[in-house]
């Protein structure tokens, strides 16, 4: 039995416990100050608020003021934070994550994890990619790290029903250590090399998916189904996630795979960035429909991963045509372009 940390009380950090919990790992989850409500619930004995599952048993639960306790000891810890918090949490763990620190015998040491998704902004400005936060708040760039991906819908997997997603990282080792202490027969993990064609899909799928939830509010707002439009855009973005990985030095394939054709898939078919791409195709527009999952406590991730991914394609130098589908989507966003001329204009078939 190992013994693993999760950093982030969230949905996905505080599903995790279950397949970690059913292979019988003493696992600890650990909240920021943010989490405080979702804790409460679960100290209640309440479903967790975000997944509607309660705590696996055994479960142990931190709140923020006790990380260095709930890293002691560690075999392995879980970074599932929201992605502008992963650099901050990082830095705070760092006493305990240091590779200095660690015993690097095979096996040995606090294996790190990663589930939060997202683009990383430097002080610079330029843009880089979430592992990379991790890194550079250790201050170790050349860090071991295991990039853990989709398709998973949180709920399902802390429910424990069937769901197969990607791990991806360059040390086979670590790969295989991580996949000893997740997985089974209900949470499948299939192993990558890849970790940039998994993390450029990661975020981008969330800005692909407000493109299927519009067809989808089309459906509602005519009363006639927009389907052919819907796979159009599946596929064009499809496409695009896999030009982007490999202009970053990723694989074609693995958009193709469970971290791109399957994550899209699953987040087009529900999830706030989808509802929020349904307000736009039934006739919202762009404040109107901030505005309204603003109210319902809802975050839309793409909206921030579309703003970022231009300056990350200029940084590439990649032009506008490279990823059209991509910069229409932005000009909605952003530029108040008309969205059925612009996304039905951007479709190169």
């Amino acid at each position: 039995m190992s013994t693993v940390t999760i950093l982030g009380a969230g949905a996905m950090g505080s599903a995790l416990a279950t397949p970690l919990r059913a292979n019988g790992h003493e696992t600890r989850l650990w909240g920021t100050h943010l989490d405080d409500f979702r804790i409460d619930a679960l100290e209640a004995g309440l479903p967790h608020p975000g997944t509607n599952v309660p705590a696996p048993e055994g479960l142990k639960l931190y709140r923020s003021a006790a990380l260095a306790e709930a890293l002691d000891g560690a075999d392995a810890v879980i970074i599932s934070v929201a992605s502008v918090g992963v650099y901050d949490v990082a830095r705070l763990a760092a006493p305990s994550l240091a590779s200095s620190s660690l015993d690097s015998s095979p096996g040995g040491g606090k294996l790190l994890m990663l589930t939060s998704k997202g683009f990383h902004t430097r002080p610079d400005g330029s843009i880089g990619l979430m592992p990379e936060a991790a890194r550079e708040a250790l201050g170790e760039p050349g860090r071991t790290l295991v990039s853990i991906g989709g398709p998973c819908k949180a709920n399902e997997v802390a429910a424990g029903r069937f769901t197969a997603t990607l791990y991806a990282s360059d040390d086979a080792a670590a790969l295989d250590q991580a996949a000893a202490l997740l997985a089974t027969a209900d949470y499948r993990i299939q192993r990558s090399d890849d970790e940039t064609g998994l993390e450029i899909a990661a975020p981008l799928k969330n800005v692909y998916a407000i493109a299927l939830g519009f067809a989808d509010g089309l459906h509602e707002r005519t009363g006639e189904p927009w389907h052919n439009l819907k796979s159009a855009f599946f596929a064009q973005a499809v496409r695009e996630m896999s030009v982007l990985s490999v202009a970053m030095g990723g694989r074609e394939a693995t958009a193709y795979g469970l971290a791109g054709v399957g994550d899209l898939e699953v987040t087009g078919l529900s999830g706030r960035n989808k509802v929020f791409g349904s307000r736009l195709g039934a006739g919202e527009s762009v404040p109107e429909a901030r505005e309204a999952m603003a109210a319902a406590g809802l975050t839309v991730e793409g909206l921030d991963a579309c703003r970022l991914s231009q300056g990350l394609i200029r940084q590439l130098g990649l032009g506008a045509e490279t990823l059209p589908l991509l910069t229409a989507i932005t000009a909605v966003l952003y530029a108040e372009a008309d969205p059925l001329t612009a996304l039905t204009g951007a479709l190169t078939y």
